[in-house]
């Protein structure tokens, strides 16, 4: 039999929110597989399901109906999902979430920052010196700073390294470059296509700026939560 070359593969998800009598379709019957190293930029207009869709495929919120795997193994399907300690498991060990807002700790120091998910979990992979990713992201000159003393990019990047210290198979990005200049969002986007392509990471991205979505491989555009073409 070969390998399963999939990163995930959706199937027919749908997700409503009731809104008292009110029922909205944020993802109406989306099917997608994701493979292995593969980018994926996803587009459309606000309120089309992108950030929706993006959270049920990192396991971050649940679908109403359809299936999800996941490296093969089966996360959702018929209703049922996988415990919420198998879940928080995959979280950790198969996703880097990075968001439009860098959540940074404005307390910590950078270096402090990019390794706070050790305090909660350190994967037996992640072995590599967070100063590597640091430096592959050419902030390692600024581990000693805390977040006020950074531009936004720099953030960015912080927050990204963070995403990237326990060695996720897949990175999600939401907006990653929202509240960044032009000049900052080319830097980003350069950035997360470099790790596609030299570190084979699988990343997901959902993004507003079409020169941005333009890095990745393959682009999906959704309209009122379908895909808008093929997946």
């Amino acid at each position: 039999m070969a390998p399963d070359t999939s990163a995930l593969e959706a199937l027919h998800l749908t997700k409503i929110y009731k809104r008292g009598a009110e029922e909205i379709l944020a993802v109406d019957d989306v099917s997608l597989t994701v493979r292995k190293g593969e980018f994926v930029s996803f587009v459309g207009p606000s309120g089309s399901g992108k950030t929706t869709l993006i959270n049920i495929l990192g396991c971050l919120d649940n679908a109403t109906s359809g299936s999800l795997k996941i490296g093969g193994e089966t996360v959702f399907a018929e209703n049922k999902y996988l415990s919420e300690s198998d879940l928080t498991k995959i979280r950790r060990q198969v996703f880097g979430y990075i968001f439009q807002k860098f959540y940074l700790v404005p307390t910590l120091t950078v270096y402090e920052n990019v390794i706070l998910p050790f305090a909660f979990f350190k994967k037996a992979e992640a072995n590599a010196d967070p100063m590597e990713i640091l430096r592959f992201l050419g902030i390692d000159k600024r581990t000693s700073h805390r977040p006020s003393e950074l531009s936004g990019g720099e953030m960015q990047r912080v927050a990204i390294a963070r995403a990237l210290v326990n060695k996720p198979e897949i990175l999600l990005a939401d907006e990653p470059t929202g509240n960044l200049d032009t000049k900052r969002c080319e830097e980003i986007g350069q950035v997360l296509r470099s790790l596609n392509e030299k570190e084979g990471l699988t990343v997901l991205l959902v993004t507003h700026n079409p020169a941005l979505a333009k890095v990745a491989g393959r682009t999906i555009t959704l309209r009122d939560g379908k895909i808008a073409q093929p997946a």
